[in-house]
């Protein structure tokens, strides 16, 4: 008997080992480098935490060109990793073209769609959780003038833009809102320089307030506003603790849990293709309130800003989705 019940925990060991095996997780990130304490670093949170609790490695990999993407995903697919999860709408045409290659194998996709049975594309309402800092930003300033810096002009950072827009009006009507982009190419993500000049011609135009949404360009957003005595707003991981008693606030994209959802979903056996989106209500937005910037955010701001997050959930605030509309209504 005893041999018996030692032999069926050996198979369970076995099943479990087996299980595990299936598991070969893998990681693209976009350009701009892992520790860009931004959307990179999100997703290399959710592929540690999911190290951290299965004890499972993963490969990663930093591109730092266009090109460099489809490689890596295509050699992670037929080195027989699964799944492989690349982040950025720049690895679209790429994980169209592998996924399309290698059927059993299972993709995500951040930030864009791919309608293939084994994608799950996942993006984000950008526009929502900006609208929430865009309500703090026109609060907290007393020039009545506010900044965005944006990465790579494109539909989904003028998403960004025009969803902190909109906030800022929320809070005040009369606001004046500069906007600037980096650039044009995958360069945009990764230029903490041409973030500080542009940040800093939009303090000489009366900004106190300047939100980043720019990859690591950011932290030259965010350095110059501290430099300046300015208010900086922070994009996609919680960037309070960069500038603390500067960053006004961060607005958290969750990247980090489409990577451990994927990981730990195939893991389950229970990986679903098709799209998912999430706002607000499904706290893949928001805005970030902790021991950095708790003193900067005050009861009425705090008080503002949830009654804003909750009529989002209601539907009785309706943000505009600029992917959807390429105009910002004003």
């Amino acid at each position: 008997m005893k041999k018996t019940v030692l032999s069926l925990f050996a198979l369970a060991a076995m099943s479990a080992t087996a299980l595990a095996a299936d598991v070969k997780p893998a990681l693209v990130y976009g350009t701009g480098g892992k520790f860009d304490k931004s959307f990179n670093e999100a997703a290399y949170a959710g592929a540690e935490k999911f190290k951290a609790e299965t004890g499972i490695d993963y490969r990663d990999f930093e591109p730092t060109g266009d090109t460099q993407g489809e490689q890596a995903i295509r050699n992670f697919a037929s080195k027989g990793f699964n799944p492989v999860v690349a982040v950025s709408f720049a690895w679209t045409s790429a994980i169209e073209k592998v996924a399309a290659e290698f059927p059993d194998t299972k993709f995500v996709l951040v930030d864009s769609v791919v309608e293939l049975p084994n994608v799950r594309s996942v993006v984000y309402k950008e526009e929502e959780g900006s609208f929430l800092v865009g309500v703090l930003a026109g609060m907290a300033s007393k020039s009545g003038k506010v900044g965005f810096v944006g990465g790579m002009d494109i539909p989904l950072i003028r998403k960004f833009a025009c969803g902190y827009e909109q906030g800022a009006r929320a809070a005040n009507a009369k606001i004046e809102v500069f906007q600037n982009m980096t650039g044009t190419t995958g360069a945009a993500w990764n230029d903490p320089v041409r973030g500080g000049e542009l940040t800093k011609n939009q303090i000489d135009q009366g900004a106190d307030v300047v939100y980043a949404a720019a990859g690591a360009t950011g932290l030259g957003v965010l350095q110059t506003a501290a430099d300046n005595g300015k208010f900086s707003i922070g994009v996609d991981s919680n960037q309070n603790y960069v500038h603390p008693g500067s960053v006004l606030t961060s607005m958290v994209k969750r990247v980090d849990l489409a990577v451990y959802n994927a990981y730990t979903d195939t893991k389950a056996d229970k990986f679903t293709g098709g799209v998912q989106s999430l706002g607000v209500k499904e706290d893949g937005v928001g805005y970030a309130l902790d021991e950095y910037n708790t003193k900067l955010v005050t009861e009425e701001m705090k008080a503002a800003v949830e009654k804003a997050k909750a009529d989002i959930i209601a539907g009785t605030i309706k943000v505009h989705d600029y992917m959807s509309d390429n105009s910002c209504p004003k």
